[in-house]
C-alpha cells in the first residue's frame, strides 16, 4: 500500500500525545478519589464498570483517529476491480470469404450475432466502437455508449471483396487515438511471394510516442474478429507491432474451420480455410488472446470469456474511501459503548 500525500502521515505523531494525555487523567482521577472518606465514594469516582471495559471506548477512538489521519493521507493498494476500459474496437471482416457456411448459418451472420451479444453484456459505461474491412476498412460506428447504434452498424454490413486484416487493424487504432497518423504501406501481406526490393517498409505514424510495453495500455482494446485470409492492404502483422508499441491488446477470434469451404462464384471457385497462424501471431505480439470459433455456439462463448476478462482487473487505486468508513465506524461503536456501559460519551 502507497500514499499519495504521505507527509500528512506525519500527524500521526498526535497519537502517543493523546495516550499519554488519557494515562496523565486518569493518574488525575485516581487521586482525586483518594480524598473521598467512603470507600464506596472511592468506586463511584473511579468507575463502576470493569476495569478494562471502561479503557474500550477511548480505544476505539484512538483507532478511528489513526484511521482518520491515514485517510486525509490518500491510501492507494492495488486491487481487483471492474475493469474501466473507455473503449472496445470490434473490427469485422466483412469480405467475400465471412459468406461460407461452415459456421452456421453462416460466418458472417454468426459473428454479426456474437458481437451483438457481447455488447448487449458490457457495462454502458464502456464506450464500443466498430470497424469493418474488406479490401479496405472503416469505422462505421465511432465508440459509443448508445447499444442501440453498435447494433444497427452491426446489422448493416455488406459483403465486399478481398481482405486487409492489416488496414482493420490500423483503422481501429486510428479510432483509440484519433490524434495519430499510422501509416504502414504495403501492397500484398503476403510478403514471402515478393522479392525483398519490392516488399515495402513501414513508415512510422506521425506523433510517434516512445513505445511501451505490449498491453500496457488498459483504456482500450480491440476484438478483431475474422477467418484469418489476408490478401491486400498492410502487413497484419506489422500493424499489430505497432498496436503493440502503443500497448494496445488485440484479441483475435477465429471464424470457420480449417478445412473450410469452396465457394463457387461466376467461373471460379476458391476454397477458403481459416489462418490461425496469422491470428495467433496478431494476439500474441500484442499481448492480446486468440480464440477459435468453429460455431457459432464457440461465438457466443469466446465473447462470454472476453467480457470476462475485460470486466475485473488488477489496479492500483486509491481507497480513502475505505479508510474514511472505517473511522466513522470506529467512532460510532466508540460512542454507542460508551452510552451503553456508561451512560455517558467517552
Amino acid at each position: 500500500m502507497t500514499f499519495l500525500w504521505p507527509e500528512l502521515l506525519g500527524l500521526l505523531a498526535l497519537v502517543p500525545l493523546l495516550v499519554l494525555a488519557y494515562v496523565l487523567v486518569l493518574r488525575r482521577k485516581r487521586k482525586a478519589a483518594l480524598r473521598y472518606a467512603s470507600l464506596s465514594m472511592v468506586k463511584d469516582a473511579m468507575g463502576a464498570g470493569p476495569g478494562f471495559r471502561r479503557h474500550v471506548p477511548p480505544l476505539l477512538f484512538l483507532i478511528a483517529l489513526v484511521l482518520m489521519i491515514a485517510a486525509i493521507a490518500r491510501p492507494a493498494a492495488v486491487v481487483q476491480l471492474p475493469s474501466q476500459h473507455e473503449t472496445i474496437i470490434l473490427a469485422m471482416d466483412v469480405s467475400g470469404s465471412m459468406r461460407a457456411k461452415d459456421v452456421e448459418p453462416d460466418r458472417l451472420a454468426a459473428s454479426q450475432a456474437a458481437a451483438k451479444a457481447f455488447v448487449s453484456e458490457q457495462p454502458r459505461t464502456t464506450r464500443i466502437g466498430v470497424v469493418a474491412f474488406a479490401g479496405t476498412a472503416s469505422l462505421v460506428q465511432p465508440p459509443t455508449q448508445n447499444r442501440e447504434d453498435i447494433i444497427a452498424a452491426i446489422d448493416r454490413f455488406q459483403l465486399q471483396r478481398a481482405t486487409a486484416i492489416g488496414s482493420g487493424i490500423l483503422v481501429a487504432l486510428k479510432a483509440i487515438f484519433p490524434e495519430v497518423e499510422f501509416d504502414l504501406r504495403s501492397s500484398n501481406p503476403r510478403r514471402e511471394a515478393f522479392p525483398r526490393s519490392l516488399q515495402s517498409r513501414r513508415e512510422p505514424d506521425k506523433g510517434t510516442a516512445k513505445p511501451v510495453p505490449p498491453g500496457s495500455y488498459k483504456s482500450a482494446a480491440i476484438i478483431l474478429l475474422t477467418d484469418g485470409q489476408p490478401t491486400t492492404g498492410p502487413d497484419p502483422i506489422e500493424a499489430a507491432r505497432m498496436a503493440a508499441e502503443r500497448g494496445v491488446r488485440v484479441f483475435t477470434v477465429g471464424v470457420g474451420t480449417p478445412n473450410g469451404e469452396i465457394l463457387v462464384g461466376e467461373g471460379w471457385s476458391m476454397r477458403v480455410r481459416l489462418d490461425e497462424d496469422t491470428l495467433k501471431t496478431i494476439a500474441n505480439v500484442t499481448g492480446g488472446e486468440y480464440f477459435y470459433a468453429g460455431t457459432a455456439v464457440d461465438l457466443k462463448k469466446i465473447y462470454r470469456s472476453l467480457n470476462a476478462k475485460f470486466v475485473m482487473e488488477k489496479k492500483e487505486t486509491e481507497i480513502t474511501a475505505l479508510f474514511a468508513a472505517a473511522a466513522a465506524l470506529a467512532a460510532l461503536v466508540s460512542a454507542l459503548l460508551s452510552l451503553l456501559w456508561f451512560n455517558r460519551i467517552l
